[in-house]
């Protein structure tokens, strides 16, 4: 390992200390390495414009980060314990090529806003991504509600036949759902968009930084201002974008389980995909739907990267080492969850509904609410009509698509309502 950017004279590091202390640090900086150098071009800027630098020394830093970038991206540079982290990798760089100009790239900040800033960033571009894949998710539900509209499917309660609902219902339950987790997303994206860089160990420092210019630099909605409030947001901002993903990730395991009891024999609803299916190992009979299973499950590996954050933020004002444990729980959520997401669009595109078996799964109990609520609309009080089509002597199998056709309260199969979620879906991005 590199000497320690904070190793005092004198004092021996003791490996197995070290070891636990930096743990996967450096192995996890691999994920934000591109965003740290983003950050710190952006902070040599900034230490330029008040005075710290020379355009000299500023062009060279930024030269030399930007190869330090395509030789990471490259797998030319590699991330490693050589290294205590990502920060102090990218300041012995600078140092190895520039000398003395390296060495200035750290005045004014602290690993505390370096690792903040980057964090940052790193949770813009999941949000970002988030956002688009519940889009496009409920785009393709909103394209199947239309076309499927009329398409006969049992409502099930209590996992119990219920009433004759259909696939236009279905898809529309989804995509209102996914409408719902992408304005989340957007929402909470907004919301962390604030710029911590400046704020060094959260007392800010003797400089006139130019946290101005660093916040427009990086893209920022706003900076945050109260250096001691950026490290107390650590953790709460983390927490409320695995929050605006565990939104997502609940709907699809919902939709997961729909899917799991629907392509199984008792059901035969839905024919999945091939590639989203895979074979026994001992049943040569067996096609699996472990796909759909894995999505299902991938919601608690979000959920315990929730609980992990939650639990680390016990903690006073001020940075606490505890923080460091961040890092790993909202890469392993982001990391599983936008995994599940990234495969959902294809397969609702391309599963196949089984039209005969769906129809074949209407009996005539199904009908009786349409029955009394019919009855009701003649004149009868509604627990009156209740008790009449509660008589399974009355009950006769209905037409489906009368049935369907007949259920005009908004949002019903009648009355989809279909412009009303597109218009919220509004134009991409």
């Amino acid at each position: 390992m590199t000497r320690l950017l904070w190793q005092k004279p004198g004092v021996q590091v003791d490996e197995r200390i070290q070891h636990f202390c930096a743990g996967d640090d450096v192995i996890l900086d691999r994920e934000f390495f591109l965003f740290d150098i983003q950050a710190s071009r952006a902070h040599a800027q900034g230490l330029q414009l008040i005075g710290i630098l020379d355009a000299d020394e500023l062009a060279g830093i930024e030269r030399e980060l930007t190869a330090l970038a395509a030789d990471f991206s490259a797998g030319s540079f590699v991330l490693d314990e050589t290294f205590e982290d990502g920060h102090s990798a990218i300041e012995a760089r600078l140092i190895e090529r520039l000398g003395d100009a390296g060495r200035k790239i750290h005045t004014g900040r602290s690993r505390n806003d370096q690792v903040l800033v980057a964090t940052r960033l790193w949770l813009k571009d999941r949000l970002s991504r988030l956002h688009a894949l519940c889009r496009e998710s409920a785009e393709v539900a909103l394209a199947r509600a239309e076309v499927e509209a009329t398409l006969p499917l049992p409502g099930y309660t209590h996992l119990q036949r219920a009433v004759v609902s259909s696939a236009g219902m279905w898809w529309s339950a989804w995509a209102e759902a996914f409408i719902d987790d992408a304005v989340r997303a957007r929402d909470t994206l907004a919301w962390v968009d604030a710029n911590p860089l400046g704020s060094a160990a959260g007392y800010g420092v003797n400089l006139p930084l130019a946290r101005e210019h660093t916040t427009a630099a990086l893209g920022f909605g706003r900076m945050q201002v109260s250096a001691t409030y950026a490290q107390l947001s650590r953790g709460k901002f983390e927490m409320a974008a695995i929050d605006a993903l565990s939104s997502a990730m609940l709907d699809l395991r919902r939709l997961a389980w729909d899917l799991s009891l629907f392509t199984s024999a008792e059901f035969g609803f839905v024919a999945l995909p091939a590639q989203y299916t895979t074979g026994s190992s001992i049943m040569p009979n067996k096609r699996n739907p472990d796909v759909i299973e894995l999505m299902r499950a991938s919601y608690a590996s979000v959920a315990a990267g929730r609980t992990e954050v939650e639990q680390l933020l016990s903690l006073p004002s001020g940075y606490h080492r505890d923080l460091q444990f961040t890092k790993g729980a909202i890469f392993h959520a982001f990391g599983r969850g936008l995994g599940a997401l990234e495969l959902l669009p294809d397969l609702l595109r391309n599963l196949e509904w089984k039209p005969d078996a769906m129809r074949a799964a209407l009996d005539s109990s199904m009908y009786a609410t349409d029955l009394a609520v019919d009855l009701a609309r003649e004149g009868m009080p509604f627990r009156d009509a209740y008790r009449q089509a509660a008589d399974p002597a009355r009950w006769e199998q209905g037409d489906a698509d009368a049935s369907l056709a007949a259920r005009v309260s908004p949002g019903a199969a009648g009355d989809l309502r279909l412009d009303v979620l597109r218009e919220r879906l509004g134009p991409g991005s």
